[in-house]
């Protein structure tokens, strides 16, 4: 197919989680004789302070068709606020410029919330990755408002995609289920060369062939103010354990220099010779990393997504994945310091769990491509229920009831709206 006549795909990367879970996808796009990759780099991903991750998508040969700093400085609720603005303003302004034929987001960043945000209000239709979840923070706030601006999905669960349909999502834009960052993981190599953990950061000396932590802790949004206290009661969990330990630095929301604070100052105060910080880590180094873990510990998602695809033990702190679907390898407890000691101590007595796929059974980008590819786009998005079957009505009409019992929203069945059938979509669901 000549490239004009390819469908043009711009999928909005905004952070390094973001990359690590797209990247299977971007490559089977790139690929895929039917479709043009396109792409957006905003967030943390041209920041130099989080090591610039554009620099590796571009490494590894996709292109990047636009980078947008859209991060104003603060890390407060004002100051996140304020970056959806920013960032709306200059996703319109790239998807003007580039005219992409779908726009594909992951997640549940607000960055991806101000992509959705443009992109809608631009008429282009929107994918959706990973819509239909739960959990802590304004994540889950931004992840169903992006659910309600897109047109298609790709829930990475079974019960996400259920949910998705509750909430008023037509079954048939349901594409099919699973996580992409479980393609990653069911092809990678998990030998972890010294050079990983030691090449990059700053700190103790990590022996890949010995125990070690990996800790990464998040801001609650919901709960601004209160990660100090349990940053600090983490890392005093640390010391107690006194294990060799990888601490990856926080995301850039709201409270996330107040855990950067913390760490510093822990480390000033306490010169602990068993910590290494790391700022960033490619997609398959930190799935090697949290593969060879021998406990992972802190709010990551990562943490309830991809060990699991590993088995590695995960003492999940504090409230911000509250909600989300877990299996056996998950230990949830407060950020109070005893429990996480007791939990880290009771993980690492298990050992390793079996491995799960309620994620993804690691073939899901090349479903995501072929959808993407044969997917008829539309405009209009209307709640699914409007469209359910009146009783007592023949099949010629299909309405809702309005709240004082009447009748409304009438239509004939046989008249084309919302998105149309697609010939693949049977063979895409499970």
């Amino acid at each position: 197919m000549k490239l004009a006549d390819r469908r043009k795909i711009c999928v909005v990367l905004v952070d390094r989680a973001n990359y690590g879970r797209l990247k299977p996808v971007m490559m089977a796009i790139r690929d895929h004789p039917a479709l043009e990759l396109q792409c957006i780099a905003a967030g943390t991903m041209v920041l130099e302070r989080f090591g610039r991750p554009v620099e590796l998508v571009k490494s590894h040969g996709l292109p990047v068709a636009g980078e947008i700093y859209t991060e104003l400085e603060g890390s407060t609720p004002s100051s996140m606020a304020k970056s959806v603005g920013f960032a709306t303003v200059e996703f319109a302004s790239e998807f003007q410029r580039l005219k992409p034929d779908v726009v594909l987001i992951i997640g549940d960043r607000y960055e991806a919330l101000a992509a959705a945000l443009s992109a809608a209000y631009m008429n282009l239709c929107i994918v959706h990755i990973q819509g239909g979840e739960v959990s802590g923070s304004i994540d889950e706030s931004a992840r169903h408002a992006i659910t309600k601006f897109a047109h298609f999905h790709f829930p990475a669960t079974k019960r996400s995609g259920d949910y998705l349909r509750r909430m008023g999502e037509a079954p048939e834009t349901i594409l099919g289920v699973g996580c992409p960052s479980s393609d990653l993981a069911r092809t990678l190599v998990r030998h972890l060369p010294e050079e990983v953990l030691n090449g990059t950061g700053s700190g103790a000396t990590i022996d890949p062939a010995q125990p070690f932590l990996l800790t990464v802790f998040h801001p609650t949004t919901t709960t601004y103010g209160s990660e100090p206290e349990q940053m600090w009661q983490l890392l005093r969990a640390l010391e107690r354990e006194h294990m060799p330990t990888v601490l990856l630095w926080p995301n850039i929301d709201a409270g996330s220099d107040h855990i950067s604070k913390a760490i510093r100052v822990f480390r000033d105060q306490t010169a602990p010779n068993w910590l290494r910080t790391i700022t960033n880590l490619n997609p398959e180094n930190y799935l090697r990393v949290l593969s060879q873990a021998s406990c992972a510990v802190g709010n990551s998602s990562s943490f309830v997504r991809d060990a699991g695809f590993f088995g590695t033990p995960v003492v999940l702190v504090g409230g911000r994945q509250v909600g989300r679907e877990i299996s056996e390898h998950v230990m949830a407890v407060e950020p109070r310091e005893a429990e996480i000691v007791a939990a880290i101590r009771s993980q690492r007595e298990h050992g390793r769990y079996a491995p799960s796929t309620l994620y993804g059974d690691g073939y899901v980008a090349d479903k995501i491509a072929d959808a993407l590819a044969t997917l008829t786009p539309y405009r209009q998005k209307r709640l699914h229920y409007i469209y359910d079957s009146k009783e007592g009505l023949g099949s010629k009409d299909a309405s809702t009831r309005n709240s004082d019992g009447t009748w409304g929203v009438q239509r004939n069945p046989a008249q084309k709206s919302g998105p149309a059938r697609r010939k693949t979509a049977a063979g895409l669901h499970g």
